[in-house]
């Protein structure tokens, strides 16, 4: 084996300002035949295309970045901590040997590297990245602000994400598939029951609703009255002229002005007042 000076930054920029202990031991060749995979790796699904064209990259030029492994059980046998694809890739293309950064690392360190990594990559899934949170928040009792800290998220998305995992399997299913969207999901767990989120996600893909159409769906199954827009308060040249058409005749008057047409409301409180406009408005006409 040989080794050559260390990649600056590398995996370290991963993780917090102190929460790490492992000593950064160089860049080490090593058997991939010896690399085992990441046992807590957050990623259920990869590409086939990608992997394949990974490889084509990895004949041209390489495995680039090395991959991040910690010791295994026996002596010379490594886990995989980062880096999942790029091993696959270099099987695919036939390499024996990779280049990686030997560093100890907890069942935990385990979980919190390969979902870093993965969540920086954008190459998670949101059920897959849920799952990730909860074996670090069920299995090693990190609250919610903790796990934020690591992987760089707010509280509230890890909360809001960690509900994803509530939802029926025929909406995770949808989820997973690429059929509906996070947003769609997230929309489908407003509502209190799993029968009424299936329903509503057969609607959903029935009709190709959008999370916004999706949303007010859900407003409807839940007894809800939809959302009024906003009222546009009247323009100062309308707020004038109803003043001048009130001091004329004498009433309160509303001016409703719309882009095409609108309607001019006067008001009245007895039928003396009726006639007296009446008679203002049309004069001498009959």
């Amino acid at each position: 084996m040989t080794k050559r000076s260390g990649l600056g930054k590398g995996l370290d920029a991963l993780i917090p300002p102190g929460e790490s202990q492992i000593p950064d031991s160089g860049v080490t060749v090593i058997f991939t035949r010896n690399i085992s995979p990441n046992p807590r790796q957050p990623r259920a699904r990869f590409d086939p295309q990608e992997i394949s064209e990974l490889a084509a990259s990895i004949r041209e030029h390489g495995v680039i970045q090395p991959l991040i492994v910690t010791h295994g059980a026996q002596a010379g046998q490594y886990t995989l901590i980062a880096g999942e694809r790029r091993l696959m890739a270099a099987r695919q293309a036939g390499l024996n040997e990779v280049p990686t950064i030997v560093r100890e690392a907890s069942e935990q360190q385990l979980v919190e590297l390969a979902l870093v990594e993965n969540v920086q990559r954008a190459d998670l899934g949101p059920l897959e990245t849920a799952e990730a949170y909860r074996q670090l928040s069920d299995e090693f009792n990190l609250s919610h602000e903790e796990i934020a800290a690591r992987v760089g998220k707010s509280r509230v998305a890890i909360t809001n994400t960690l509900r994803l995992l509530k939802l029926p399997s025929d909406v995770q299913g949808a989820l997973a598939e690429g059929a509906i969207s996070e947003g769609h999901a997230r929309a489908l767990l407003t509502l209190l029951t799993p029968e009424s989120q299936s329903a509503a996600l057969h609607t959903t893909l029935k009709y190709g609703l959008n999370v916004r159409q999706t949303e007010e769906l859900v407003r409807k199954l839940s007894g809800q009255r939809p959302e009024k827009p906003p009222k546009i308060p009247p323009s100062s040249e309308i707020l004038a002229l109803e003043e001048r058409l009130r001091r004329r005749l004498g009433t309160r008057v509303n001016l409703n002005h719309r882009r095409k047409g609108g309607s001019l409301v006067i008001h009245y409180y007895s039928e003396e007042e009726l006639n007296a406009l009446v008679d203002l408005i049309l004069g001498d006409q009959e």
